[in-house]
């Protein structure tokens, strides 16, 4: 059911609709944690490697993903709050075009291009060919994953975070149980793994956009949207661009620490990609109430109520902050046993190196939380420039300090670099939501 997010106490608001995004990605989570869930206690450590040393790549692709997602997801926002239906549905028909002919040439170079940027991470000899094949594997479905996210960015903007999150919650369960089938009962290694991700991501793609499509039938226009508007499309690049580049030269920031991380071995490689898998669960869920902060932001921005996006930023920070105290007693207490869900057979150096990755990164994640809330406000209001400095910021010091820091103290200096990149964005970004100045911006 669509949402309007301009009327009701903000705290209330954000709750109610930012507690299914949650849930949300927790189950978009399990996709690549059953992955390496499975490839680590039945295949073996190898395996495990080669998904985790894959995932770097993939995150490549996720970010033309999720800037598609964000374009789309603030500008119908905006017309959703300004109640222009018309506009709100060709945005929508924009936004799939555009993405259709993005995602075909990024399928094109991830086909003809893996080897290449296997080898630029320094990919270890024996888990080169085990890495070529979920990746490509991973390129096969990538249609799939930008038409969902797509889609469950324009339930979000008209205020709907429940209906995307049955279809994933579903989705994910079962890919937990197909990946189980192909590995164990049909003994297909890490192609039974990357190929239950393909068939269960298909799926939830398909019924996402089946029940977007019914849902929009039922909102009536005055006049027919267009199939296609310049207009609209310079402003859903406006806002995707910059947002694809940032999570693109983070991406690009992860591919260099991964090839730094690589030199050191199969096992630290090992270590961290589980341990990596467990952080990236817990950013990718505040990144998407950041992304719920930029709905919320979008629509009182459209419907022209400033003051309540004050009231949302403050709401919001005072939500994460409550999620964030149990995940973190969570990882420092029994960050072992986090991690041991991720290996069977391994080294001690394996376990070792993942327990340490979170207990230097995680007590930082009270400091990036705030600075994803204020991002989300920014990109909301379409101040664009200002998130692309401190995100990048925080991308050049976490990568500048990992190259330094690991000459002189090996792996546990690139864990270092992550908290400094952190305090570094978060303070430019709250500094730049004090300062942009939203009333003369619109």
């Amino acid at each position: 059911m669509n949402k309007d997010l301009t009327v009701g106490r903000p705290e209330e608001v954000l709750w109610k609709f930012s507690l299914p995004l949650l849930g949300s990605i927790v189950f978009q989570q399990l996709y690549n944690i059953a992955d390496s869930l499975v490839a680590g206690k039945f295949v073996g450590e190898t395996a495990l490697a080669a998904v985790g040393n894959s995932y770097e790549i993939t995150l490549i692709y996720l970010a033309f993903g999720f800037g598609c997602n964000i374009g789309c997801s603030v500008i119908v926002s905006q017309f959703f709050g300004a109640r222009n239906w018309t506009d709100m549905k060709t945005a929508v028909r924009t936004t799939y075009l555009s993405s259709a002919v993005l995602c075909a040439v990024l399928m094109l170079i991830g086909f003809v291009f893996a080897p290449q940027m296997l080898r630029l991470i320094n990919t270890p000899a024996e888990i080169f060919d085990g890495s070529l094949l979920y990746l490509n594997i991973y390129t096969a479905g990538l249609i799939f994953l930008f038409f969902y996210n797509i889609t469950n960015g324009i339930f979000s903007a008209m205020g709907d975070s429940r209906t995307p999150f049955l279809f994933l919650a579903f989705s994910s369960v079962t890919n937990i149980f197909v990946d189980m089938l192909f590995v164990i009962a049909f003994h297909m290694g890490i192609a039974g793994v990357a190929w239950a991700t393909f068939l269960c991501q298909s799926v939830s793609c398909m019924l996402s956009v089946y029940y977007l499509m019914k849902r929009l039938k039922t909102i009536h226009t005055e006049e027919n949207p267009k199939w296609f508007s310049l207009p609209i499309f310079k402003k859903l690049v406006a806002i995707a661009v910059p947002s694809i580049l940032q999570q693109s030269f983070v991406s690009f920031g992860n591919i260099i620490i991964q090839g730094l991380i690589n030199s050191f071995g199969a096992s630290i490689t090992a270590g961290y990609a589980a341990a990596v898998k467990l952080n990236n669960l817990v950013i990718t869920s505040f990144t998407t109430l950041g992304n719920g902060m930029s709905n919320f932001t979008a629509q009182n921005y459209g419907a022209g109520k400033i003051d309540r996006i004050r009231q949302g930023c403050r709401a919001g920070i005072k939500m994460i902050w409550i999620l964030c105290v149990p995940v973190v007693l969570l990882y420092l207490l029994a960050g072992r046993e986090a991690v041991h869900l991720f290996m069977d057979k391994s080294t001690g150096l394996a376990m070792d190196t993942g327990v340490q990755f979170l207990r230097i990164v995680v007590p930082f994640y009270f400091v990036v939380s705030v600075k994803l809330v204020s991002d989300g406000v920014l990109r909301g209001t379409g101040c664009m420039k200002q998130f692309m400095i401190d995100t990048f910021a925080d991308l050049i010091l976490r990568v500048g300090f990992a190259v330094v820091l690991a000459s002189g103290m090996g792996a546990v200096g690139i864990w270092c670099a992550w908290p400094v990149g952190w305090i570094i964005g978060t303070l430019l970004s709250v500094y730049f939501y004090k300062t942009c100045k939203w009333e003369e911006k619109k």
